[in-house]
């Protein structure tokens, strides 16, 4: 790090910094767009508690809530390629980025499980028998009566969890992936000014999180109204 900390510096490195932006939400994105498919997937096979995948289910969600995001990153960075050399696929040569990809699209998965769980279970049991007393298949009545009040639940939770996978992107630079963070350190080895990369950075994580936490309010008070909309016609 240089002797002298120079506050000028953190707005010169910014925009450096700023231009791999779209690599930290890339991140976020398709994590949370697979998580959210295999998330679903996960808690409904714990729902309806389907006979093998129920008891995978509960280990893969206590395995990756009950260890840090790094560990499952090195994991996935550094078994994966061992795992499937073994049936005869040859990974070394992927991009970094798709083993962080793989990574935090199952660390949010087992989250977002949780939470779609938690959200379908809360919804009274009375709905569902007055859904299949009218003819109602298990699928329409899951679609048209459970799904839309659990997604009302869920969505404060579940915009909680992509802050949280916002700012663990920043570990993302530590298998070499060259994001906001890692633009940072890169910028701080080459200068010897690095706090003042890292305060950049910090910037930038703090105005992105603001900026997602007042979308997904903006959405959670849209679908709130649209139901209350429905619910009165």
């Amino acid at each position: 790090m240089g002797s002298i900390f120079d506050f000028k510096l953190i707005f010169e490195y910014l925009p450096s910094i700023l231009a791999r932006i779209h690599i930290t939400l890339f991140i976020v994105l398709l994590a949370t767009i697979v998580g959210l498919v295999l998330g679903t997937f996960i808690a409904l096979t714990r729902i309806y508690k389907i006979p093998v995948l129920n008891y995978l289910s509960i280990i893969y969600i206590s395995f990756i809530r009950g260890t840090p995001i790094i560990v499952q990153l090195f994991i996935v960075y550094y078994g994966l390629p061992e795992i499937l050399i073994l049936v005869g696929i040859n990974i070394n040569r992927w991009d970094k980025l798709n083993f962080v990809l793989i990574t935090y699209a199952l660390n949010i998965s087992a989250f977002l499980a949780e939470i779609f769980r938690s959200a379908i279970t809360s919804v009274p049991i009375g709905q569902t028998e007055a859904a299949y007393s009218i003819g109602m298949t298990r699928w329409q009545t899951f679609y048209r009566i459970i799904a839309s009040q659990a997604t009302i639940i869920a969505l404060p939770s579940i915009g909680i969890n992509i802050v949280g996978i916002l700012q663990d992107s920043s570990l993302a630079y530590l298998i070499g992936v060259i994001d906001v963070m890692g633009q940072a350190q890169a910028i701080g080895s080459r200068t010897l000014h690095k706090l003042e990369g890292y305060m950049a950075a910090a910037i930038i994580f703090i105005v992105v999180s603001i900026l997602l936490e007042k979308l997904f309010s903006i959405i959670e008070k849209k679908v709130t109204y649209k139901k209350v909309i429905g619910d009165g016609r």
